[in-house]
């Protein structure tokens, strides 16, 4: 038995570890947290200072006993779990609930997974601390009074099933309020005037006038002045200018590089740079800091003049804007500066390098540029036209990197200038005048979202990814395709002293793979606004994460915290339940002609809908979903009444009535009693005869039976959990070990047996007379069921006693009510 147990918290990191740590070491994985705050409860004594009530999954209770055994029998146990809080709460739960010995614990830490980091670590070990796991326990439970409070208030307000969280519902305001401004934003035209100019030797640049005009007709007047004018260099300007590289990477512009260079989400990012970590090359991706050790300084310096030449190296120290965020000392960036290419996949081989290449570059000399500022007159009028270029005279850190932008951040480009000096006549070759409009703020990316949340001090690097992936997973957010729409404008052309003019046409409000809310979103962030202002407020949210930082460095009392938050908070929690209206959306849309009804779109129970009527009437109202890309914020009069044509008859096929119609999962074909849904962007309103025959008959194709067993029909398909068979009302999954395409009757029937045997083994009660059974509980409790109507047990009732009568009066309790007369 191993001398020294050493726990961390994944397996990889545990496979990376023991390779540089020899026979009197074994080192486990926890998987994580051993412990944490029950799924189904708040878990919270509020009553009690606030007092956590962690638990064991029931999943974990083989993993604590082992590791429990482990501990027992080693000399000395090194909790090795990461070194930020969440790491720290990790050890603090394994020395809990493990029970371990204080004199034989001890805790290390290191920011690489090296051999000279971890034997450095063990060099150097230390206690566990408690203000770290203070402010992760208050993070842990402030969010957790926040969603198990604020959600039941949405549930019964708005809509079941949804979820409101601390940051999260920030992160959708963010994107909401963005979305307004968006459509409030009344555009601007005015004219803007370009020229392109050549020299006696024929070399081509383009310039521009630095002003525009409001009006068409300013436009076509200055262009008149321009009739046989003459021009010239006027003033030539040229000033060096320098570039400096960015610090290297933290968390979030990690994440922000990724998404603009190697289109990766935010969530993709940090797996990816997980990977890296728990594989040793690079140091841990959760950090504030820009700061590089001076190891890893000299190692850069060492590989850039190796490289590129001494020139090309600067040694730099950067200081981070942010105190106290994250607790580890370094940026990102790579374990070994001279390893270019590490044997990873293409994902990790990718971000590796752009790691590898934001260090170097923040090590490197600044770029020096030349500047050239271009004025050029004309002969007929006062007005100069304006040309800028750029040469670089010594690339620097450009030789290696070049930080991406973002669109709202985007720079014009300056081009190259041909040698001019002053007095050079020049020819010009035309002259624009174009209708340009202002145009609106640009939709968040899932970058953008990270800086501006970071600006704003919301969240922290470990909470970015999660926070993105959930309101996008709640349905608040989406990754929208915006089609756009047709605009005209104008443009004047003056050329060979003769001015025509064109109408022209661009696609405006277009967008693809930006962060566009639902109708939901909308909803719960409008509700949430009025009601919590405080915890929807950004300079709120903010201040909470600066209390967390005050917990971490020990000058704040966690519990005094969240006693500060909850005695205003609870309190409206309570008052918005008990007063606040019921949340809709609903607008008002006009007046159906023919019933002289209210027209509105709302929210409704299976999603967003228009109707026609109000409750309060004697006659029910009418109702009729929203298309997939219609929303309840813009839909007009005209496209709600639309919707109440539905369904649309199309014809009759094989003796069956076939319609089109809209449902809560989107437009579909019904061919009797076959539901059909309609392809990506295929409409209920257009689609025709033609069309809906061919998705039955491949629908039909597809349901046709494959073969026969045991006298039933067997037929395959694909649904969300993959290909499968049914057979004799079962679905059954086929595993990639068989050919689905290509299905034998030996595979048919081994896997139809397999099933079979394993829904058998499930049954631990029945009663075949009564066509009643009790089955094993997939996910916690036994259920008995008749037919399709199911009832659960308790976890606590002993199934060897349950009789026949208790079945039933189980199932009975689960009939539904008849209705009162």
């Amino acid at each position: 038995m191993a001398k020294n147990l050493v726990i961390v918290e994944s397996p990889a990191k545990a496979k990376t570890i023991e390779k540089f740590l020899g026979k009197d070491f074994k080192v486990e994985s926890s998987f994580g947290h051993i412990a944490d705050l029950p799924s189904k409860e708040l878990g919270v004594d509020v009553d009690n200072d606030f007092k956590p009530k962690y638990i064991v999954d029931k999943d974990k209770k083989t993993l604590v006993k082992k590791l429990k055994d482990l501990a027992k029998k080693a000399d000395l146990i090194w909790l090795a779990s990461d070194e930020d809080r969440e790491g720290e709460a990790i050890s603090w739960h394994l020395a809990e609930t493990l029970d371990l010995d204080k004199n034989k614990t001890r805790r290390i830490v290191f920011n690489s997974i090296t051999k000279s980091a971890i034997q450095k670590a063990i060099d150097n070990p230390r206690g566990i601390n408690y203000d770290l796991v203070n402010a992760q326990q208050a993070r842990r439970v402030l969010d957790r009074l926040v969603g198990y409070e604020l959600s039941p208030v949405l549930w019964k307000k708005i809509k079941p099933g949804l979820s409101a969280g601390r940051v999260q519902s920030v992160a959708v305001r963010l994107i909401v309020e963005r979305e307004r401004d968006i459509e409030a934003f009344t555009p601007e035209a005015s004219f803007r005037i370009n020229a392109e100019f050549s020299t006696a030797n024929g070399e081509v640049f383009g310039a521009k006038l630095p002003k525009t005009f409001d009006t068409r007709e300013e436009a076509e007047a200055f262009l008149k002045k321009n009739l046989q004018a003459a021009y010239a260099v006027s003033s030539l300007d040229k000033k060096p200018a320098k570039k400096s590289p960015s610090a290297p990477f933290t968390t979030s512009t990690l994440q922000q590089e990724a998404s603009r260079k190697l289109y990766f989400s935010v969530a993709r990012t940090m797996q990816v740079a997980q990977r890296l970590y728990e594989a040793g090359l690079i140091t841990y991706m959760r950090t504030d800091s820009v700061n590089l050790s001076p190891e890893a300084i000299n190692e850069a310096k060492q590989a850039i003049v190796s490289m590129y030449g001494e020139r090309y190296s600067k040694v730099r120290n950067y200081k981070g804007k942010s105190k106290g965020a994250q607790e580890a000392h370094e940026a990102i960036r790579p374990t070994d500066m001279t390893l270019q290419q590490p044997k990873v996949e293409r994902d990790q081989a990718r971000l590796y390098e752009l790691i590898r290449m934001r260090t170097l570059a923040s090590q490197m000399a600044d770029a020096e540029l030349e500047r050239t500022n271009v004025r050029i007159s004309a002969t007929t009028h006062e007005e100069e036209f304006s040309a800028n270029g750029e040469v670089i005279k010594f690339d620097g850190f450009l030789k290696v990197y070049l930080e991406g932008k973002d669109e709202e951040d985007a720079e014009e480009q300056e081009g190259i200038l041909p040698a001019l000096k002053e007095g050079d006549s020049l020819r010009n070759r035309y002259i624009t005048a174009t209708e340009r409009f202002t145009r609106p703020p640009y939709r968040f990316t899932e970058a953008s979202l990270v800086k501006k949340l970071e600006e704003l001090g919301i969240g922290r690097p470990s909470t970015y990814a999660p926070t993105i992936s959930t309101i996008q997973n709640r349905g608040y957010i989406e990754k929208g395709t915006i089609d756009g729409s047709e605009r005209t404008y104008r443009q004047l052309v003056l050329e060979n002293n003769a001015i025509k003019e064109s109408t022209l046409t661009e696609t405006v409000g277009s967008d693809k793979g930006k962060l566009v809310p639902t109708d939901i979103g909308m909803i719960v962030n409008d509700f949430l606004v009025e009601n919590f202002a405080n915890i929807l407020d950004y300079h709120f949210t903010a201040k909470v994460e600066k209390d967390f930082d005050e917990i971490a460095s020990g000058e704040e009392d966690w519990q005094k915290v969240m006693k500060d938050f909850y005695k205003d908070f609870h309190p409206n929690v309570v008052d918005v339940e008990e007063n606040a209206d019921r949340a809709s959306g609903e607008r008002v849309l006009g007046i159906d002609p023919k019933t002289k009804r209210q027209v509105s779109a709302r929210l409704g129970r299976f999603g967003p809908m228009v109707q026609i009527g109000t409750a309060e009437e004697e006659e029910k109202p009418l109702f009729a979903s929203l298309l997939p890309e219609q929303s309840i914020t813009t839909i007009t009069f005209e496209e709600a009444m639309d919707l109440f044509k539905l369904p649309r008859k199309l014809g009759v096929y094989e003796g069956e009535e076939v319609e089109a119609n809209v449902g809560r999962y989107g437009p579909y074909i019904r061919h009797g009693k076959k539901f059909i849904s309609l392809e990506g962007g295929e409409s209920a309103m257009d689609v025709d005869l033609d069309r809906a025959v061919e998705l039955i008959q491949a629908k039909q194709k597809a349901e046709a039976p494959i073969t026969t067993y045991e006298g039933k029909d067997v037929t395959k398909g694909t649904g969300r959990f993959g290909p499968f068979i049914k057979w004799d009302g079962m679905f059954i999954n086929v595993s990639k070990k068989y050919d689905f395409d290509d299905l034998s009757e030996k595979d048919i029937a081994e896997l139809i047996e397999a099933k079979k045997k394993k829904e058998a083994e499930r049954v631990v009660k029945e009663w075949p007379e009564e066509g009643i059974r009790i089955e094993k509980a997939r996910w916690g409790r036994h259920t008995v069921i008749k037919g399709r109507t199911k009832a659960e047990l308790g976890k606590e009732v002993d199934i060897s006693k349950v009789s026949l009568e208790d079945a039933k009066g189980l199932l009975d309790k689960k009939k539904p009510r008849k209705k009162s007369k």
